[in-house]
């Protein structure tokens, strides 16, 4: 493992000053190309998050009314509690491990996923998964707005009833969302962008302390719930066992492909936030307590809480902002209400803003800040509409499930190149640098095997996704993709040694 940095130390470590050349938390060369690097996208100068950032950064992106869902879905497919708990630990431990991979390049690097995707696609093409990665972070950043937006219009009935006529899309209502709707929306939207304008550090703060918050509720709610129910009413099981013995295997097998997919978009640019780790074994004690340690706590906190809504409501209910709503105390709504809007919040900011952030902002980094990126994201998250996305299953699969299918080859192709390739060498100064000499430039900018590579590896998953008789694999288009990536890149390379060439020591 080595970073060659053309007499630059790695980040982290004392680097003397460059002349004329270098921002105060950033390493900017005068050699660097300007269509290459702004103080966003340069190489960090000093990597302080620890293991707790770490952790903090994933209980914020598990504990949302998403993360919530999906956790109650698993123990509703019919297999026995122990069943769903060891493909939910065997999923979220692949996540685990290829989060690590993810994480070390840019770890070792101080760079973000786009710039650090150069060494692959090239300096020119890396937009190309850039701008994939960002598409897919504005479809969800809408969705999970909206999502948070619920929560707070269930706070606003609570105190103001008097406005449920304008939460009736049919009296008050425009391109499908009601005018309280409307209101709830942008104010969530705001709120948001107050907190990533204010940049990296105060989303740092704002996810060390949401995703705990969220973990006080959520044990108070199970509580609560379980001590309304009885003890001997709560179960692990959601609905009734339907598949028992080998039936059981491929149900199984179904769950830990979902538990992987749900993870797949932070999973692929985690580097956005890698980068910042103080040391690569912090990062990496940070995703274990955040992922197989936080997620199992976090799931069997969802299946006790929706499992007793049955003897406490009379009816199953997996939305955590519905069973919240429906307590009779009007501090518990309020303050289960506003956690899981705060929760809902952090996800966003971390999955859903930072990563077209820094992806937008590498297609023009003279014109496009990291900020300027963000706002991009989330002005094109209004005019996607999500209400109408989420309240239509067909579209919403359809849509992000194809961009979806790009995730898994893109993430093969990375995750080949720094260590099967390149040999988790990386030439610093040459990821921003257009010189025909450097080691990114390959052809005009851009790599054509990994261009290459990245077509027949997302046709595939697409189409598992839009022939009908192949609906058996749709769950498994990331597996798909990851792996045709991952072979048809390193095949392609090991074709084109002129490629792969190591920097001159």
């Amino acid at each position: 493992m080595s970073i060659h940095a053309n007499e630059l130390a790695p980040p982290g470590a004392a680097v003397p000053d460059v002349p004329g050349g270098t921002h105060a938390a950033v390493i900017i060369k005068p050699s660097y190309d300007p269509n290459l690097v702004n103080e966003d996208l340069a190489p960090l100068r000093k990597q302080t998050w620890g293991t707790y950032n770490i952790f903090a950064f994933w209980m914020s992106d598990v504990h949302s009314v998403g993360g919530y869902v999906t956790a109650g879905s698993l123990f509703s497919l019919g297999l026995v509690s122990w069943q769903v708990l060891i493909a939910l630990l065997v999923g979220i431990v692949i996540v685990q491990v290829f989060c690590n991979l993810v994480a070390k390049p840019s770890q070792m690097s101080g760079t973000p996923y786009p710039v650090i995707c150069r060494a692959s696609f090239g300096v020119k093409g890396a937009n190309i998964p850039a701008i994939i990665r960002g598409l897919i972070a504005v479809a969800w950043y809408g969705i999970q707005t909206y999502l948070a937006s619920a929560a707070f219009m269930v706070v606003a009935l609570r105190f103001y009833p008097e406005l449920a006529p304008y939460a009736d899309l049919k009296q008050y209502g425009f391109a499908g969302l009601s005018a309280l709707g409307w209101t709830s929306f942008m104010f969530l939207w705001v709120v948001q962008a107050l907190v990533f304008w204010r940049g990296m550090e105060a989303i740092r703060v704002f996810i060390d302390w949401a995703g705990p918050a969220v973990y006080v509720v959520m044990i108070a709610l199970a509580g609560y719930l379980v001590w309304r129910a009885g003890l001997g009413n709560v179960g692990l099981t959601l609905g009734e066992v339907k598949y028992t013995g080998w039936a059981a295997l491929p149900v199984m097998l179904n769950a830990i492909a979902l538990v992987v997919s749900y993870f797949s978009g932070p999973m692929l640019n985690f580097g956005d936030f890698s980068r910042y780790g103080s040391s690569f074994a912090a990062v990496k004690r940070g995703n274990f307590w955040g992922l197989p340690v936080n997620f199992l706590g976090f799931s069997l906190l969802t299946v006790i809480t929706a499992s007793a809504t049955v003897p406490v409501f009379g009816h199953l209910i997996t939305d955590p902002v519905e069973t919240v709503s429906r307590i009779d105390s009007t501090f518990a709504v309020v303050l289960g209400a506003f956690t899981f809007m705060v929760a809902t919040i952090g996800i966003n900011i971390v999955a859903n803003f930072v990563s077209p952030a820094f992806d937008f902002s590498n297609v023009a980094p003279k014109r496009i800040s990291w900020r300027m990126g963000g706002m991009i994201a989330a002005v094109g998250s209004i005019f996607i509409t999500p209400w109408n996305l989420y309240n239509n299953p067909a579209v919403i699969h359809y849509t992000l499930d194809i961009l979806g299918a790009f995730i898994g080859p893109l993430f093969g192709i990375l995750i080949a190149d720094f260590y099967l390739v390149k040999k988790e060498r990386i030439v610093l100064d040459d990821l921003y640098t257009m010189s025909p000499t450097g080691t990114y430039w390959y052809e005009n900018g851009y790599n054509r095997a990994a261009v290459t590579a990245l077509i027949p590896s997302a046709l595939v998953p697409a189409l598992c996704v839009l022939i009908p008789g192949l609906g058996a694999v749709a769950n498994f288009t990331w597996f798909i993709g990851c792996a045709l990536g991952f072979v048809i890149y390193t095949a392609l390379m090991r074709r084109q040694p002129a490629l792969t060439a190591q920097p001159a020591e």
